[in-house]
């Protein structure tokens, strides 16, 4: 794979109170020359709506750095804040990491 992977995990309850410092960890990573932001969510235990907003925030300001901002392992609640917001049909949401480092190989 000859683009570079950033593979950010987060894990507990994402919400206002730290969703402005994912925000700033996300977006430090366009200065680093990351191609593919991986976002890990697989010991995520509940996301709120502020997270979900700074989520597409970042996706857009690496989106404008030609940065992709992709989603990995996102439990059921996660899922279905996404698909009542129509999130899932923005962002690339893989089951897991293999999932993603499969897709990647056979893009490459």
């Amino acid at each position: 794979m000859n683009e570079q992977v950033k593979v950010v995990k987060l894990s507990g309850i994402i919400n206002s109170n730290n969703s402005q410092q994912l925000r700033q960890d996300l977006i430090c990573l366009v200065e680093s020359g990351v191609k593919i932001v991986l976002v890990d969510c697989k010991d995520v235990t509940f996301m709120d709506s502020s997270a979900l907003g700074t989520l597409v925030l970042a996706f857009k300001t690496l989106r404008a750095a030609n940065t992709k901002l992709v989603l990995c392992s996102i439990n059921e609640q996660v899922r279905i804040l996404f698909e009542l917001t129509g999130m899932d049909k923005v962002f690339e949401i893989f089951s897991n990491q293999d999932e993603f480092h499969q897709g990647c190989l056979l893009n490459s």
